[in-house]
């Protein structure tokens, strides 16, 4: 069985800790949890390149085997449920 790669982009904001934790909680024991802080002192090349392959346009953004989480890509809510049929925690 792969790994199942789970990223989250955030901005060191408290919603953005709050999905980092539902994330953590979530993940399966086959999940790889990779947590990229996007605040310009932490921001790295490699984290904004990603951002731009992803298509990124707010934080906290989840993405699931190189693929943006249906819930973060409109104005919807992040919800626990989102994140499940994302497919986090299915591995």
């Amino acid at each position: 069985m792969s790994k199942q790669v789970v990223e989250v982009f955030t901005a060191g904001c408290p919603l953005c800790d709050e999905m980092v934790k539902l994330v953590r909680e979530l993940a399966c024991s086959n999940c790889e949890v990779q947590v990229w802080d996007l605040r310009e002192e932490q921001a790295t090349n490699e984290s904004q390149k990603k951002v731009k392959q992803y298509g990124i346009h707010r934080v906290p953004a989840v993405v699931v085997n190189g693929k943006l989480a249906e819930c973060c890509r409109n104005q919807q809510p992040i919800s626990r449920e989102s994140l499940i049929a994302a497919g986090i925690g299915q591995g």
